[in-house]
């Protein structure tokens, strides 16, 4: 189809498997997509905590100055001191910035939309978060990291940071089309700065089966992408929104529901794929 000519399917790389609680080699994980609105910091919580019901460390980092995460966490981005603004441009330990929820949360406020300027004019600005995350890998299993929807410095810095990326998509065909920026970015963040990352897998987000629309641009991107895309359809429903006014993730908020459920099978693949790429 056309799209598989405008996308052209990114490189897979293997991922080491991390070596149990507190081991060295954690995986951190960028959950990226320049267009808004595709359950990006949704995914971000729930597959988090889903891991954590496994007996994982999760740390879940918000990056985005709008601090959707942070609030869905039952904090308040506005009211907060300290944040990931200044672990990224004061070099703060960012153990002074993480509260601990049902994941441990590196929090966010409004002063990180000053981040991008205020890193512009410092060596080894897209590091600032690589360099940040060194001294507490070993204390997780997982490290997710909650982007803003742009490709700017923030986003780098994820990218640099990362041992992969996690692209949700809503399935309408405009957003497949915003995976051909996405990869040209990585491509360049390949070949400068971090030559290990990849787009290591797709979640398809607010999936309507009613919708001949959605159910095609799902075709469309298993056509394109193949394996890469999870099997798990992250389908429409109002608990996606009602969580977060509590404050919490779906799985706290309706353990039993068929929301939380989709984010436990999406944990279930994204750790069966780690095997399944380390020994491919």
């Amino acid at each position: 189809m056309a799209l598989a000519r405008l996308v052209p399917r990114p490189n897979v790389r293997s991922t080491p498997k991390s070596k149990g609680k507190g081991g060295t080699h954690s995986q951190v994980i960028a959950f990226a997509n320049q267009k808004g609105g595709v359950a990006k910091t949704t995914t971000t919580l729930n597959l988090g905590v889903a891991l954590v019901e496994t007996g994982l460390r999760v740390l879940c980092i918000d990056l985005d100055p709008q601090g959707n995460l942070t609030m869905s966490q039952g904090l308040n981005p506005d009211t907060i001191e300290r944040s990931m603004f200044d672990v990224l441009v004061h070099r703060l330990p960012i153990e002074e910035v993480i509260a601990p929820r049902e994941v441990d949360l590196a929090v966010s406020s409004i002063d990180l939309a000053g981040a991008e300027l205020a890193l512009s004019s410092q060596i080894g600005r897209e590091r600032a978060l690589q360099k940040a995350i060194e001294p507490i890998r070993g204390l997780y299993d997982y490290i997710l990291i909650d982007t803003p929807p742009s490709l700017g410095l923030l986003t780098i810095n994820a990218f640099v940071a990362a041992t992969g990326v996690i692209v949700p998509v809503q399935t309408e065909y405009l957003s497949l089309r915003g995976l051909v920026q996405l990869e040209n970015t990585l491509q360049m963040v390949r070949e400068n700065l971090n030559p290990q990352v990849e787009i290591i897998g797709i979640v398809p987000t607010m999936y309507d089966k009613r919708m001949t629309h959605s159910r095609e641009a799902d075709e469309i991107l298993r056509e394109s992408f193949g394996d890469l895309v999870y099997g798990t359809r992250i389908r429409k429903t109002v608990r996606y929104a009602e969580a977060p006014v509590k404050g919490l993730s779906v799985l706290a908020y309706e353990p039993a529901g068929e929301a939380a459920q989709m984010y436990r099978d999406l944990a279930k693949e994204v750790l069966s794929g780690e095997k399944t790429r380390k020994h491919a």
